[in-house]
């Protein structure tokens, strides 16, 4: 009988490199979840000990980037969010006795919490209105957020934000700066200005969604790690804040979206809605979506994202594209804009009107747009859509090869292109 061939070394590497490459990833998959769900609350419960966001954050950043390498090489610990608050907390305890005028501070730290112990989950919501502060600039509300709440690196922050990882640590740094000079507190609003520092949480989030979806020189598919993590501070919000209308009516307008996304991107290459397979639509997130909006509908509290959120309900609805109710959606703009009239929102509903009243109703809507869209690819994107079903084809093509030099997603010049028939190469 023959004797089995010997594997040679270069076999025995290559088996040994794919068992630690698989191992390397189930820890970084784990990690990715232990810093969403821990990351903001250890910050907040090191902010209160420690008295000073910036060393909270810097803590808890390094005990991630120590998490990436420890984990991998001794494997995923017992209780990993336990792991991380210790380690967290031993920078902090580091960063404190460095400086020298706070070295007094150390003997009056409090203990340790307890192994397994983790802050309160209510912390989580103290940080990100912090985060959110008005006066903040809005790149710096966003960068933040995606650092000391969702967990991001520098990196992927970085690409979420179209900036590079220079300008974006800047960036960070500059906001913990203003924070810790001006007193930002870490603190739920109340009174008459809670309204609107909700919204603006709210806003943060729903950009931090779409912004992963517009990654230059990516392809259709969001980058799961800020889309995921937009999705999960909604639902944070919306458990936090059980009478907040607004909240949980972002909540289901992002369940909507999320709904979509495995027909929205098909092997790397956007499909438009009219052209999506509904079949590939998640019901389980969408019957989601549903019971947030009828959540929101019974506080009696109409708001902005609601009105998104109905919008997209309307889109759930139809069988298909031809299926639309466009006049429900037309109306339902017509009422967003008292709440929301910025330059996005007209063009969309320019979009709806297309449909109910014709392209040439609609591009005078478009255009009164120019001087604050021209910069846009979408809004040249959809005047050429317009401009081609009005049998202006010339002016469409024009408006398609601005829009595809203004893009730089490789899906969506694809698409461009394709429109184009080349012309744009």
């Amino acid at each position: 009988m023959p004797r089995p061939a010997a594997r040679g070394p270069s076999e025995d590497s290559g088996r040994h490199g794919a068992v630690e490459s698989g191992r390397a990833a189930a820890s970084d998959r784990l990690l990715g979840v232990v810093v969403r769900e821990e990351s903001a609350r250890i910050t907040a419960a090191l902010t209160a000990s420690f008295g000073s966001f910036d060393v909270a954050e810097e803590a808890v950043a390094e005990a991630v980037e120590e998490a990436l390498r420890e984990w991998r090489r001794r494997g995923i610990p017992p209780k990993p969010g336990a792991w991380l608050m210790q380690a967290a907390r031993h920078n902090a305890l580091d960063r404190v006795r460095r400086a020298r005028v706070l070295r007094d501070k150390v003997a009056l730290l409090p203990e340790p919490l307890p192994a397994g112990a983790s802050a309160p989950a209510d912390e989580r919501l103290p940080l990100l209105f912090g985060c959110c502060h008005p006066a903040l600039a809005p790149d710096a509300q966003l960068a933040l957020t995606l650092r000391a709440v969702c967990g991001l690196t520098t990196a992927q922050i970085a690409r979420a934000t179209f900036s590079t990882e220079p300008a974006t640590g800047q960036r960070i740094s500059r906001a913990k700066r203003k924070i810790a000079d001006s007193g930002i507190p870490l603190r739920v609003p109340s009174g008459p200005d809670a309204a609107a520092r909700l919204d603006l949480v709210l806003t943060v989030v729903s950009v931090t969604y779409s912004e992963a979806h517009f990654v230059a020189g990516a392809d259709a598919a969001a980058d799961r790690d800020p889309a995921d993590d937009a999705l999960w501070l909604a639902e944070v919000i919306a458990d936090a804040l059980p009478r907040a209308a607004e909240a949980h009516g972002l909540l289901a307008l992002l369940r909507f979206h999320r709904a979509r996304e495995s027909a929205r991107s098909v092997d790397g290459e956007l499909v438009l809605l009219a052209d999506q397979d509904r079949s590939r639509w998640d019901a389980g997130l969408i019957a989601g979506a549903r019971d947030e909006l009828e959540r929101a509908a019974r506080l009696r509290r109409p708001g902005r994202w609601q009105l998104h959120a109905a919008i997209a309900a309307c889109h759930a609805d139809a069988s298909d594209a031809a299926s639309t109710d466009w006049l429900q959606v037309l109306t339902l703009y017509d009422m967003l804009l008292a709440y929301d009239r910025t330059p996005v929102v007209r063009l969309n509903r320019a979009v709806a009107l297309a449909r109910v009243e014709g392209a040439d109703a609609a591009l005078d809507e478009v255009d009164a747009l120019a001087d604050a869209l021209a910069r846009s690819h979408l809004w040249h994107a959809v005047r050429a859509s317009l401009l081609r079903e009005a049998g202006r084809d010339d002016e469409a093509l024009a408006a398609d090869l601005r829009a595809l030099e203004l893009t730089a997603n490789e899906a969506e010049r694809r698409l461009l292109a394709a429109r184009t028939g080349g012309a744009g190469r």
